[in-house]
């Protein structure tokens, strides 16, 4: 079998970026420049990306790709159902209510966030033209959706969950950096109808892909891990 190229390098791309520092260096980018990305990198990117393991090869994840006016149209659409309150929930992402010691680290890293936008705790207006930021993208010139048949179970969650985290890695390479929106999933009605997606697939989150802005305070945001001994045990005997 011939080894498939990748599209060169542009100026963009950091050299010598090894496995561990696109991995640990990774993290969620609130604000992008507009620098188009050129389709042959995206191309490029899921191609890679598509080498994530699948339970019996199945290969369940269906890729979305919304840029230029695509991308304006679904974009202006879900903010107009945002500020209406049309919410239409794909899936519930996490439980309510939300329990210890879940609740303080998405809290902390909540206020954390809107601590850089220079938004106050209890500046409720402030923090939702923050949450809206998402329908934008983050400014990123492109928008991805990833979706699979919703009669498939729980173990093709984790295959597209691995193929995401691929995508989000592979970018790096590219000198290109990503942000998981789960977001998008809050008005799933109105993504399912711009992409012309089928009701027989759910729609599992978006992600916005771009270079990311440098100076934006938001994106120094770095989440903390627990230390190892918080998650790990070590069964030696």
């Amino acid at each position: 079998m011939t080894a498939k190229v990748l599209p060169p390098h542009n100026d963009h791309v950091p050299q010598g970026l090894s496995v561990l520092d696109a991995v640990i260096k990774r993290k969620s980018i609130r604000r992008f420049l507009s620098t188009p990305v050129s389709s042959a990198t995206v191309r490029a990117i899921l191609d890679g990306a598509a080498r994530a393991p699948s339970g019996t090869n199945i290969q369940p994840w269906k890729v979305h790709v919304v840029t230029g006016a695509a991308r304006e149209r679904l974009s202006q659409a879900v903010l107009e159902a945002a500020r209406a309150g049309r919410r239409s929930d794909e899936y519930a992402y996490i439980p309510s209510p939300l329990k210890e010691p879940y609740l303080s680290r998405r809290r902390r890293i909540g206020f954390e966030l809107y601590r850089l936008y220079g938004i106050e705790k209890t500046d409720v207006e402030g923090r939702k033209q923050a949450m809206l930021r998402n329908f934008e993208f983050f400014g990123a010139p492109v928008g991805l959706f990833f979706a699979m048949e919703r009669y498939l179970l729980e173990g093709s969650w984790l295959d597209c969950g691995m193929f995401m985290q691929n995508v989000m890695i592979l970018a790096r390479e590219y000198g290109l950096e990503t942000c998981p929106q789960q977001a998008w999933c809050e008005y799933g009605g109105v993504v399912h109808k711009e992409l012309g997606l089928s009701d027989h697939y759910i729609m599992l989150s978006g992600m916005a892909l771009g270079y990311q802005a440098p100076d934006a305070p938001e994106n120094s945001l770095e989440s903390e891990r627990l230390p190892l001994e918080e998650f790990v045990e070590f069964h030696l005997a």
